[in-house]
């Protein structure tokens, strides 16, 4: 499945035992000697109350993480047209918490993805106190960047263009930061106006990616808080547009965006 490109294997913990494994996601994920994918999803019975289904999130190196925006979009598609629920507005279990999913018009699922958290040690970030900004030093340049976590870390960065945007290099220099001690998600934002903002992300066990939801939530969080969005905007990402809103401090963010089957297929043990 893929989520305006960041593609995904999902696989049903529900009608079948799975033992899955950094391993065996690592596996899955290969480009060439495996599927092929930017993370591995799995769908696990609930494990607790009032909660529909619990998810979980292997990346392309084989770590477990919390949150992926993308991925839940296509969560909840997988779970209705393979018939594991028949509703159509649901909650679902992360490591990083709840996540309220609502199929909408056909092809799209809005995503509550719940309250951006700001405290350094919760993120987690080294910082004595939260900031809007903050300065990073990374070889002989300082960076100011907003950073803030929606269930992961992200780093966000404002670029006059974000097509000459060095993701690569500065991506992989403010994953690795010592102030960030499990690392980050990089999202490089160009502000078009006060409604809409190009993005390109850098995905932490991934590397840059075509569309990062929880990424664009981030941004979304971080141009309202410097003031420069508006409380509802579309993000541009190399893959497609999302639409994002969020009203302040103290209330969810909210994304709506596409999610599609690619193929269905059986993963063949090795002998």
């Amino acid at each position: 499945m893929h989520g305006l490109g960041n593609d995904f294997v999902v696989i049903d913990a529900i009608s079948q035992n799975v033992d899955m494994t950094p391993a065996l996601a690592q596996a899955m994920a290969e480009r060439r000697f495996g599927i092929g994918c930017d993370q591995v999803l799995l769908v696990e019975p609930a494990g607790e109350p009032d909660v529909e289904f619990n998810y979980r999130i292997f990346n392309q190196d084989g770590s477990e993480v919390s949150q992926c925006g993308n991925g839940a979009r296509c969560f909840a598609k997988f779970v209705s047209d393979k018939g594991l629920t028949q509703k159509t507005s649901f909650s679902v279990l992360t490591r990083a918490g709840k996540l309220e999913l609502v199929l909408d018009k056909p092809g799209l699922v809005t995503v509550d993805m719940g309250q951006p958290i700001f405290a350094p040690s919760e993120i987690p970030f080294i910082a004595d106190q939260a900031a809007d900004t903050y300065s990073i030093e990374i070889d002989s340049e300082t960076l100011r960047v907003s950073v803030l976590s929606m269930g992961n870390p992200h780093a966000v960065l404002q670029v006059a263009n974000v097509d000459q945007a060095p993701v690569d290099r500065i991506g992989q220099c403010l994953q690795n930061h010592r102030r960030f001690p499990e690392q980050v998600n990089v999202g490089f934002m160009q502000v078009l106006n006060r409604n809409s903002f190009k993005l390109r992300v850098f995905e932490r066990g991934v590397g840059e990616t075509l569309a990062c939801g929880s990424g664009a939530c981030a941004a979304m969080v971080a141009g309202v808080k410097l003031n420069l969005l508006d409380s509802t905007a579309a993000a541009h990402l190399t893959g497609g547009e999302l639409d994002l809103s969020w009203e302040g401090r103290g209330c969810s963010v909210y994304t709506t965006g596409p999610a599609k089957f690619v193929y269905d297929g059986i993963w063949l043990e090795a002998p």
